[in-house]
């Protein structure tokens, strides 16, 4: 089963993929280095988003 987490990684991914086509070699490196902090954020605002509702539901566990 897919998580949004991993759903909105892999269409950032994709997208990401798709943009590079267009990029020469030595951009190619900063635009990774640029996708990998955009999924990075994209996992904890997930993250973030999961733990509130949780914790606006009073879950046991916290984590997600």
């Amino acid at each position: 089963m897919f998580s949004f987490k991993n759903l909105a990684k892999v269409v950032l991914a994709s997208a990401f993929a798709l943009s590079l086509a267009a990029c020469g070699d030595g951009e190619a490196e900063d635009a990774g280095e640029e996708l990998d902090e955009i999924i990075t954020d994209a996992g904890n605002a997930v993250e973030d988003a999961c733990e509130d509702v949780k914790e606006g539901v009073d879950a046991k566990d916290q984590d997600c």
